[in-house]
């Protein structure tokens, strides 16, 4: 399994001088980052840390993710956002389970032994939210009760192969969700491991809470009734697996 670590930024300096340094890019059969056209001195710094700097020809979040593995010469892409929020050698963790079989695999914020940073809050709309849409995708589109418990994360891996048979759109903010609900349609084989999720040390989110929140319910609306193609071809049945001490969900 050779392996590709794509950096996804957008006006990140913050959060990639405190990343970068601690990336293992050795860990890497190919490594670079795909800039959304920063103007904060992002892609310079990275250039400066010695990693090749792509810019994204076409706006949109799922845009960056075709153009992402359009670049990609190895078997598989670890989707790596650097706002300060994960330990970043949680990357470390993608290889194994792809070794093992998995085709998509995913940083989970949610699961058994994960830290969300609401965690520490009374009220916690965004996790609330993201394992309503978990538990909605499962109930739906797998045999059994586990599932992928943080279906929105953006710190993911995927095969190439994988992500060309999921036939994703190009355009729109929903591709997050939409690669797990191709994956349990057509029986892409899923893992996650939890990770420890923190605040951003700067800036702002990219996605407004109430219009991308929105977005994602019409876009699951859709999936519901039909969706873009994606029949169901023997829906994967997720079991937990232990890997290294931690909880894989497959």
């Amino acid at each position: 399994m050779r392996m590709t670590l794509c950096v996804l930024c957008w006006n990140e300096l913050a959060g990639c001088r405190n990343d970068v340094p601690r990336l293992p890019l050795d860990a890497f059969e190919e490594v670079y980052a795909l800039d959304g056209g920063s103007t904060d001195g992002t892609a310079e710094f990275l250039r400066d840390a010695g990693i090749d700097v792509r810019t994204q020809r076409v706006r949109g979040y799922s845009a960056a993710y075709f153009e992402a593995f359009s670049h990609c010469t190895t078997d598989a892409v670890v989707l790596y956002h650097p706002k300060g929020t994960l330990d970043p050698a949680c990357v470390l963790e993608f290889r194994e389970r792809f070794e093992r079989g998995a085709e998509l695999v995913i940083a989970s914020r949610n699961a058994p032994g994960a830290r969300n940073e609401e965690d520490d809050r009374l009220l916690r709309p965004r996790k609330w939210f993201v394992q309503a849409l978990s538990a909605i995708c499962a109930g739906l589109w797998t045999r059994g009760g586990v599932h992928v418990d943080d279906v929105l994360h953006g710190v993911r891996g995927c095969t190439v192969d994988a992500f060309r048979r999921m036939d994703l759109e190009p355009t729109g903010l929903c591709i997050d969700l939409e690669m797990v609900i191709r994956a349990y349609r057509m029986g892409v084989v899923c893992a996650e491991f939890p990770v420890r999720e923190h605040a951003r040390i700067a800036g702002s989110t990219h996605f407004s809470a109430l219009p991308t929140g929105w977005k994602l319910l019409r876009f699951l609306a859709r999936e519901i009734v039909g969706g873009r193609g994606g029949r169901a071809q023997g829906n994967v049945a997720v079991s937990p697996v232990v890997m290294g001490g931690k909880e894989d969900t497959r």
